[in-house]
């Protein structure tokens, strides 16, 4: 009489051999999508040294008098390996404006979050404002606008501009609220204080006896000297509130 067999549960070789299957094996060297993510940061670099090798030429050269075969030559590189990370020298200008007015925007968000008086926080933003202009980029961020750019960039360009105008002008507002900075005309101050520092990139250059941070604390100190609170004076908490006819952006 035949016996019957019982079915049994898999075996442990049976198991690892599934797992074999489903399992990849040690010898797969990493994912093809993590490799995709090197190479997109890889180009990242890239692009970013065509960016800041362009804003060495158009300061040393000025924008017009230079040419995509400088930039090319510059980063020992083909002219059409340049034409591969941007379109023209007008988005190269326009790259270089917006690489250098980003740290002055990520100080304004920084700033939002500290509770510390608004004259603490203003003279922390025109320190990154100070370093910036005297940076690579601070002949493009003050002189973009002025250049032959497609409607689209110019436009976006003021647009930034404008957004760094407005935050100095909410600052000194806030301080002439909590008391940290003597009642001002905000948008005259405004002008006054981005003139001062936009001009350092008309005369600054990298060898000079003082270095950018030091020329921005510099001038912050002598700002700060006219935006104290006076002491024994009256304060008309109005006069911030007052327009003015100058121009605005």
């Amino acid at each position: 009489m035949p016996t019957s067999r019982r079915k049994t549960a898999p075996g442990r070789a049976h198991l690892a051999a599934s797992a074999a299957a489903t399992t990849p094996t040690a010898t797969v060297r990493g994912s093809p999508w993590r490799a995709s993510r090197e190479r997109v940061r890889d180009r990242q670099i890239k692009r970013e040294a065509v960016i800041r090798a362009a804003a060495h030429a158009f300061n040393r050269k000025g924008y017009h008098n230079t040419s995509l075969d400088d930039i090319a030559a510059a980063l020992e590189v083909s002219k059409p390996t340049v034409y591969y990370y941007v379109s023209n020298k007008e988005q190269l200008l326009f790259e270089c404006f917006v690489a250098g007015i980003e740290p002055i925007r990520t100080a304004f968000r920084n700033a939002r979050a500290l509770k510390t008086p608004a004259r603490e926080r203003l003279k922390t933003v025109l320190g990154h404002y100070g370093q910036a202009v005297t940076s690579e980029f601070g002949w493009c961020m003050v002189r973009a606008e002025d250049q032959d750019l497609p409607a689209a960039m110019s436009a976006h360009i003021k647009s930034l501009k404008s957004e760094i105008d407005q935050g100095i002008r909410r600052l000194l507002r806030e301080g002439a609220q909590d008391g940290s900075i003597h009642p001002c005309d905000p948008k005259m101050t405004a002008f006054a204080l981005a003139g001062a520092l936009n001009w350092i990139a008309h005369w600054y250059r990298e060898n000079q006896s003082m270095t950018g941070a030091e020329i921005a604390a510099a001038f912050i100190a002598v700002f700060e000297n006219g935006l104290n609170p006076r002491p024994g004076a009256t304060a008309d908490r109005g006069a911030s509130r007052r327009t003015t006819n100058g121009p605005d952006r």
